[in-house]
């Protein structure tokens, strides 16, 4: 794509609000707010779901992605690497005026970094990963999804998407077999992440029966369920908890969840991704709740 070359500025309040979000955070925090000379290792797994860098900061792209990080206050960024292009489509102005470190780069820059079939978009950030929340700090919503060992972070970075769509108020995961904060993860959720509380549970089975003492009804989502999905929706709040493709729900969530209950699909293929039956499940609680 061609590069233009004239810079547009944006307004001086832009700056002053990306500067009041992040001069404390690139003066404090684990990480200190210096990178060079920081030891860093190469991109292992991209689909791993870990933290990339030696120290702990994660790197995320995408347009999507960084826009939306560089909004949310509670993201600690520590450097940016950006071309002309992707300069101009974020309006992010002169690069010394940001509060962190930032470079002008060529895609080929970001390549190195991401691997070559990582849609960058011709921006990165490294930032510090969004701290996790715990059961009790679950606001006043009245939808959460719940995941049970979903572990690819393509679907649980559509499933986050569609999360933050139907306004669900958290995403609960279990500490284990759960993919962790990564740009593989970020990138399907184009700017997701930075919306919803990411809760994590040592136990599900313990979590589900929380969530039903604070008035949650738990839907396990099953393609053998007995019940259709919208029969099983109550009036108040609601948990939709969702299995791993292939395993489905573990024998214990099945046992622990209020309802079992079935997407209604009349044609030749009974089952769906995971992230395509909760933009579904989503849809129809949000339908029932207003």
């Amino acid at each position: 794509m061609p590069q233009d070359k004239k810079t547009h500025t944006p307004k001086d309040s832009h700056y002053a609000r990306l500067r009041r979000q992040h001069r404390d955070q690139t003066a404090s925090g684990p990480s200190g707010g210096a990178l060079e000379g920081a030891p860093k290792q190469r991109l292992r797994d991209a689909a791993s779901g870990r933290p990339l860098l030696a120290d702990g900061l994660v790197r995320l792209y995408g347009l999507h992605t960084v826009r939306e990080a560089l909004a949310n206050k509670r993201r600690r960024i520590r450097r940016l690497l950006v071309t002309r292009n992707a300069q101009e489509r974020l309006e992010l102005g002169e690069l010394t005026a940001l509060p962190f470190p930032a470079e002008l780069v060529e895609p080929r820059e970001i390549d190195r970094l991401t691997g070559a079939d990582a849609v960058h978009q011709g921006v990165l950030i490294e930032a510090e990963p969004l701290k996790v929340s715990r059961l009790d700090q679950l606001g006043e919503t009245n939808l959460v999804l719940v995941l049970d060992q979903v572990t690819d972070p393509h679907n649980v970075g559509a499933i986050l998407r569609s999360a933050v769509a139907f306004n669900a108020g958290a995403l609960i995961t279990t500490a284990r077999h759960s993919p962790q904060e990564s740009g593989v993860l970020a990138k399907a959720a184009s700017g997701a992440l930075e919306h919803i509380d990411h809760i994590e549970v040592r136990n599900l089975a313990d979590a589900l029966r929380e969530l039903h003492d604070a008035g949650f009804t738990s839907i396990g989502l099953d393609s053998e369920g007995p019940e259709v999905l919208e029969s099983t929706l109550p009036d108040g709040r609601i948990a939709l908890v969702l299995g791993a493709e292939g395993k489905g729900l573990r024998q214990k969530t099945r046992e622990t969840v209020s309802a079992l209950a079935r997407l209604d699909m009349p044609g030749a293929i009974r089952s769906l991704n995971v992230s395509n039956a909760a933009a579904i499940a989503l849809y129809a609680a949000r339908r029932r709740l207003g």
